[in-house]
């Protein structure tokens, strides 16, 4: 809303706060990735803090919401042209 002063008002301004999550990553995760493994043993791992091991071979314990990282290109490339193939 704007009022201006020749119509004898102060200059009003309505100010719309858009809402954004910020994703800042932590020192490092720029090199990490999200990888490909059984989401059932994903689920496990994750409740008994035990490692799972992703399509491409990586042996990791989850912890974090992968949706924050970059897909592995070696687990995308092997889910993309072996497992939806096989």
């Amino acid at each position: 809303m704007t009022t201006s002063p020749e119509h004898g008002g102060n200059t009003l301004t309505e100010e719309h706060v858009e809402e954004r999550t910020d994703y800042r990553y932590d020192a490092g995760d720029h090199e990490r990735f999200a990888h490909y493994a059984d989401k059932n043993d994903v689920m496990r791992a994750m409740v008994e803090g035990t490692p799972v091991r992703a399509i491409c071979g990586k042996l990791w314990v989850p912890s974090r919401d992968g949706s924050r990282f970059p897909v592995c290109p070696v687990c995308k490339d092997l889910y993309d042209n072996v497992v939806q193939d096989g």
